[in-house]
């Protein structure tokens, strides 16, 4: 058999984390020992009163069957509960919040509901993969808006081009933004709407991964802007997910919610697409989604972490940008060459693994990749590995590029 792959699956790059992860098993087949700072999966464990959940919600629904497509209802109503709770926002559980499988499925997925061939989608950049494949998937055309530091690291949507914006269905944002720690404000949000519904085009906030991990203020959700304002949430939709407000990323749960419009075709969608998240993880999703003690703990120890690692930067002359939310590090690199600065991070008297910034940003128009000269530390390590990285980097780092 002659067994090719399909032209869409085929223009799509590698996943950047996947090289990433082979090269942390590179420096440890060479025995070296490699400090992770690249991929943003939580090291700390799943709270033990979400793990001791399990075993009463599998003997529960024994024999339950599939799972809603939508969720439980005991599930939706927990995150309108924590919605009404962390921002004062009221939701109806039954019309305008759906649960998904964990923000990846969900964002990959939700341009199939809304845009035809040929359709824009304005995807920020640098940002979350599923974005633009999804769209690509959709037969959809991603426009990439760099992120850039002079703009707050905010999407530039009042200059994107007027021929671009008669195509467009869809925008993305993410705040606060992976993988710069931006935060995005009521007046930023106010504005972005105004623009949104001049157009006709769909607001698809990214927004439930990192909004509880913040270190000053918190983070306000762009429906908490909208009803604040008296705007409604007419074309508006926000993604959650457990992964790492929770520890969960392994369970795969989380809820989309927003614009009841918006929501039905997703909720279509899904019906379409797979079984829903098991029963089991709803259950323990409900527990998780009812504390907030935890997600206070874990605030806490990424500060230490961020901290930490910052005084190890400045010490050796780095330029030091203190983000207000998520537990990334958007570091400039010496002489801004992304690329050789993980190289050298890398060499085994050093042994920590970052991500470069151009790897994981899409060249937008004129040829900018907004990446390059950044590498993103992710604060996954343990306390006491982030105390000896910070000895090597002190140490070691000499980071004058030839």
């Amino acid at each position: 058999m002659n067994i090719k792959i399909s032209k869409r699956l085929q223009s799509l790059p590698a996943y950047a984390f996947k090289e990433i992860s082979d090269k942390v098993e590179a420096l440890k087949a060479a025995g070296v020992k490699a400090i992770d700072f690249g991929v943003g999966d939580p090291s700390e464990p799943t709270p033990d009163f979400v793990i001791g959940s399990l075993a009463g919600a599998g003997r529960k629904h024994a024999n339950s069957g599939y799972p809603s497509y939508i969720g439980l209802k005991e599930l939706r109503q927990a995150a309108a509960d924590y919605m009404k709770r962390r921002f004062s926002v009221a939701l109806d559980p039954e019309t305008e919040i759906s649960s998904n499988i964990g923000s990846k499925e969900a964002i990959f997925n939700f341009p199939e509901g809304f845009i035809n061939p040929g359709d824009i989608v304005i995807c920020p950049s640098p940002g979350y993969p599923p974005m633009k494949t999804g769209t690509i998937f959709a037969e959809g055309v991603p426009y990439y808006v760099p992120l850039l530091e002079e703009n707050g690291f905010l999407v530039d949507f009042e200059n994107i081009p007027e021929d671009v914006l008669e195509k467009t269905k869809i925008i993305w944002i993410n705040y606060p933004n992976s993988p710069t720690g931006a935060i995005a404000n009521a007046e930023y949000y106010g504005d972005l709407i105004a623009w949104a519904r001049k157009h006709n085009i769909i607001i698809a906030a990214d927004e439930g991964c990192y909004i509880d991990i913040y270190f000053d203020e918190p983070p306000i959700s762009i429906l908490q802007a909208a009803k604040e304002l008296g705007l409604g949430y007419e074309g508006i939709v926000a993604f959650y997910s457990l992964s790492k407000r929770n520890n969960m990323t392994g369970y795969r749960a989380g809820f989309v919610a927003g614009d009841k419009a918006i929501v039905d075709i997703f909720k279509k969608l899904k019906t379409n697409i797979d079984s829903g998240t098991p029963n089991i993880i709803q259950e323990a999703a409900i527990v998780a989604l009812k504390d907030d003690e935890h997600v206070e703990k874990m605030r806490g120890l990424y500060g230490q972490k961020r901290d930490l690692l910052l005084q190890a930067f400045e010490a050796i002359g780095l330029e030091v940008r203190k983000a207000p939310a998520t537990f990334y590090i958007w570091q400039k690199a010496p002489n801004g060459d992304d690329i050789e600065f993980a190289k050298r991070l890398l060499s085994p008297e050093i042994g920590i693994v970052v991500t470069p910034g151009s790897l994981i940003s899409d060249v937008c128009e004129g040829g900018l990749n907004p990446g390059k000269g950044y590498v993103r530390f992710a604060l996954m390590p343990t306390i006491a590995e982030i105390h000896e990285a910070a000895e090597k980097l002190k140490k070691f780092g000499d980071f004058t590029l030839e």
